[in-house]
């Protein structure tokens, strides 16, 4: 019973697969190893300072403290994700319109934007016919996506066009509808 709680103790305090297989006995069979063995390693062993860390006499560093460097953490930490998108023109400082909102959505007149179904071309061979035919279906973008879809673009594409055979021409002038 003894060697059973031995071994038990052995499999959650020491290291287990290693040197598992050079053990004999019961903790060879259960995958862990004796603990009063030779090989026995010490759990915990402290590391030396190193000597850009150690602490001179007036400069204690708070940031960096036993080989342990908080520095090298805070550019992960305090880094501000790099925006592809520009607002602003270089040469005049004037708004630019971002092309990938006029090649996926369509601005009505009264303030709405219409996009196309998401995966509406990918992999058609394993829909539905009745998943085909929703997918081909517009959807209107909600409040906060045309505010956004607005400040994407400047007021070029935010006038009024008239085409001969519209036919969104019905959708561009709705009544009772509030933004």
């Amino acid at each position: 019973m003894a060697a059973v709680a031995r071994a038990a103790v052995a499999g959650i305090v020491g290291r287990w697969a290693p040197l598992a297989s050079r053990s004999t006995g019961l903790a060879a069979r259960c995958c862990v190893r004796q603990v009063g063995s030779p090989a026995a390693a010490p759990l915990w062993k402290p590391k030396p300072l190193l000597w850009g860390s150690v602490p001179r006499a007036g400069t204690a560093s708070v940031l960096s403290r036993g080989g342990f460097s908080v520095i090298s953490l805070l550019p992960s930490i305090l880094h501000q994700p790099a925006r592809t998108v520009t607002y602003n023109s270089i040469k005049r400082g004037k708004r630019k319109t971002v092309k990938a909102v006029i090649a996926r959505f369509l601005r009505l007149h009264n303030g709405l934007w219409v996009r196309r179904q998401a995966g509406y071309k990918k992999k058609l061979w394993k829909k539905s016919a009745s998943q085909r035919k929703r997918l081909r279906e517009f959807v209107l973008c909600t409040r906060t996506q045309c505010k956004l879809l607005d400040k994407m673009t400047t007021s070029f594409w935010k006038r009024r066009n008239w085409y001969v055979d519209d036919p969104y021409q019905k959708y561009h002038d709705r009544t009772n509808l509030r933004l």
